[in-house]
């Protein structure tokens, strides 16, 4: 069984969490959530209660943060690897100095160790030194920073496409296929702009 970790922690951006667990979904994935207190802070002002009270229903598996000894928190517990969508500077710090305090850092210490596959969606602007050398240290240790930028060759209809296309191409990074995913190269409509 294919098992992916999903962390959410405490940067704005709290729908692209969401739109990693809907695009799951329906594949032969198992999920395992975890959110960070600070991340459920950020929920509640960027969605509706509605909206929150679904995105457990939306994974296998969820974890309460401060649950330590969860299967997640060890190395023997085989998964594809870990997701953090969106990554604070809080969060990225903690996993590049290896303090694992919570589920989520220890999840991903756990992948880093593990030599399994590490991204981090990474929320914040302007960055300073600190977050450049912590970005740097996790890209050291095999982790892969992802900020969500969009692609504005997608022919963007919704902030949904900016949402769904960021996470898409973060899953890609899995070698996980989203089919709705537009690629350069592939999308004879955006060939043709250029001739």
């Amino acid at each position: 069984m294919r098992r992916m970790i999903v962390g959410i922690s405490g940067a704005t951006g709290f729908a692209y969490g969401i739109k990693a667990l809907e695009l799951l979904k329906p594949m032969d994935i198992q999920t395992h959530l975890v959110i960070s207190k600070a991340a459920k802070i950020t929920g509640n002002y960027e969605h509706s209660k509605s909206q929150l009270a679904q995105l457990e229903s939306l994974a296998d598996m969820v974890y309460s943060v401060d649950n330590i000894g969860a299967a997640i928190a060890s190395g023997s517990y085989k998964t594809m690897g870990m997701l953090v969508a969106p990554c604070s500077m809080r969060t990225l710090a903690a996993i590049a100095h290896g303090l694992s305090d919570n589920l989520l850092t220890r999840a991903a210490d756990v992948v880093l160790k593990e030599r399994r596959r590490l991204v981090l969606m990474t929320r914040e602007a302007p960055l300073h030194l600190g977050h450049i050398k912590n970005m740097e240290a996790v890209t050291l240790m095999g982790g892969i920073i992802f900020p969500p930028v969009p692609a504005l060759y997608q022919h963007i209809e919704s902030v949904d496409d900016i949402i769904t296309h960021s996470v898409a191409r973060a899953l890609d990074l899995f070698d996980i296929d989203v089919p709705s995913l537009p690629r350069w190269g592939e999308d004879m409509s955006l060939n043709q702009k250029f001739e």
